[in-house]
């Protein structure tokens, strides 16, 4: 009865089989299975199966990818282009389903349109193992008299000193203003060519095509961070941050005038006063200076003398300053030991004033 039903299913199907001679389709279906079985490992891999006689031909296939992909229909889900193609031109092509799965043989079921990719921004790596290096410089916003009022402060610090080379506060965020700042700059502090990069984010005024022209002149290297990347300019970021938390630092300004006036004392306390935690616990001023050496030397001989008074008091031996770190780093290399950033050289903090 098995082999009957399986010689009537090859005309008729097997449902239809099945029901004329009353024999459960299960039962037909384990014969199959029970006869495929039987067949060696070897023959069953030799063996292809027919052809059904309502798939599509190759080049049919590739006619449907072709229009699914076409400037027409390359935003249309496949059932927009089944359903348009029948009523704009009475056409069939194939059923929707079977137009997924042509897509799905070529990874296609996306958004087929080229579209914009983001291209991969290399990650900056700068070095400076001494003043006059690498430069970093970045704008930040500070609120004037009234809402909607602000000043803007153009701050370039020296990432190995942490010293504050130039500095300016204006009424707007320009290009004109920032090649004002970086030319004086570079002139007061006694750059040479080939010998400074200077490191930015991506605003505009940093971006600017007539900026770069300038540091081409000046032989300046220039580099920028990663787009939405605040990490690839920690310097200027720390520097911002230690302006803002101040105890002096008002809530609003009152004036131009008085922005500028308490940035020069700000200043002038950052660069001569400020005992920084990255350097030491010396000065931007005597790391940039060459006077890091000395005062190490005096507080070397301070300390000896606190530990010939008491070595009680020193658990571990005599006490030694805290050393420099021989490199500063702006994203140091994964294979890298280098020690924290720090160290650069070079004269008092340059205030621009906008002209």
């Amino acid at each position: 009865m098995i082999q009957t039903a399986e010689q009537l299913a090859k005309s008729q199907g097997v449902k239809a089989a099945c029901e004329a001679l009353a024999v459960p389709r299960s039962s037909l279906y384990d014969a199959r299975a029970h006869s495929s079985e039987s067949v060696a490992p070897e023959l069953r891999e030799t063996q292809s199966r027919p052809t059904p006689p309502r798939t599509l031909s190759p080049a049919e296939k590739e006619q449907v990818r072709d229009l699914l992909n076409s400037e027409r229909f390359q935003d249309y889900a496949p059932r927009e282009v089944y359903a348009e193609l029948l009523d704009a031109e009475q056409h069939y092509l194939c059923s929707v389903s079977t137009m997924y799965r042509i897509l799905a043989e070529y990874h296609e079921v996306r958004e087929r349109r080229n579209q914009l990719r983001h291209p991969t921004y290399k990650k900056p790596e700068l070095m400076a193992s001494g003043p006059n290096q690498v430069y970093s410089w970045d704008i930040t916003k500070l609120r004037g008299p009234s809402k909607g009022v602000y000043y803007d402060l153009y701050v370039i610090i020296d990432i190995y000193s942490r010293y504050v080379v130039g500095w300016m506060i204006a009424e707007v965020e320009s290009a004109a203003l920032a090649e004002q700042l970086i030319a004086e700059t570079c002139v007061k502090q006694g750059v040479q060519r080939e010998q400074l990069t200077i490191h930015a984010d991506n605003g505009s005024p940093m971006s600017a095509k007539s900026v770069a022209v300038l540091m081409a002149d000046l032989g300046v290297v220039k580099s920028h961070s990663r787009p939405h990347v605040s990490n690839d300019n920690p310097f200027s970021e720390a520097q911002f941050k230690t302006l803002k938390y101040r105890p002096d630092y008002p809530e609003r300004f009152g004036s131009l005038a008085d922005a500028r006036s308490w940035a020069r004392h700000f200043f002038a306390w950052y660069n001569d006063r400020h005992h920084h935690t990255g350097l030491g616990l010396l000065t931007p001023a005597d790391v940039h200076h060459g006077r890091a050496e000395t005062v190490r030397q005096k507080r070397q001989a301070a300390l000896l003398r606190a530990y010939q008074a008491h070595p009680e008091r020193f658990v571990k031996g005599a006490p030694m300053p805290a050393k420099l770190p021989e490199a500063v780093w702006i994203n140091p290399p994964k294979d890298s030991s280098h020690d924290q950033p720090i160290a650069v050289e070079l004269s008092a903090a340059t205030e621009v004033v906008p002209v």
